[in-house]
């Protein structure tokens, strides 16, 4: 999940920061604010694009979606890390750009509250894996459900244990 931020520098909400420094309710509270004032692009990576390319390209994949998803042009285009997708536009990479630039810092509340609704849906799709609770993180209901009930289409196959799994002939559910 990614998401491509414009400002508007005359109407900022107050109060953003690194999404990882927030907690879910500021997030929560500040995501209506962002959507109502910026205008927003949000682009996602197929489960299967991390597994035939890998993360890191399934990320940059997800930017230039975020990016070609915005209302309007961009100028320009701030990028936090240290790789450049291929944009329709200019772009330059900040390194933790969440701490330096608002329109990421913006972006990063964007993209995580976004991946945290998906999570919370496929929380009740499939309850037993808890995703709704751990957000895809590797926790022990995560690793007993996975080992009673087998991986869904969700899980990533290049992830090992999820290989591991497949490799043994547990089959992935719908």
């Amino acid at each position: 999940m990614a998401a491509a931020v414009i400002l508007d520098p005359d109407n900022i909400p107050q109060g953003m920061n690194d999404s990882k420094k927030l907690t879910r309710k500021r997030r929560e509270a500040l995501y209506p604010l962002i959507m109502e004032v910026a205008h927003i692009g949000v682009g996602t990576a197929t489960v299967e694009e991390i597994d035939q390319h890998n993360i890191l390209q399934a990320t940059l994949f997800a930017m230039q979606r975020a990016v070609a998803d915005l209302p309007v042009r961009a100028d320009h285009a701030l990028i936090d890390g240290n790789r450049l997708p291929k944009l329709i536009c200019p772009a330059s990479t900040v390194i933790k750009g969440d701490n330096i630039s608002l329109s990421i810092a913006a972006a990063s509340i964007i993209a995580k509250v976004e991946r945290d609704f998906l999570m919370d849906k496929l929380g009740r799709i499939y309850p037993e894996y808890g995703w709704d609770r751990n957000a895809g993180y590797g926790t022990r209901q995560h690793s007993e459900a996975l080992s009673l009930v087998g991986p869904s289409r969700f899980h990533r196959k290049s992830f090992a244990p999820i290989g591991k799994l497949i490799s043994q002939g547990i089959t992935i559910r719908d």
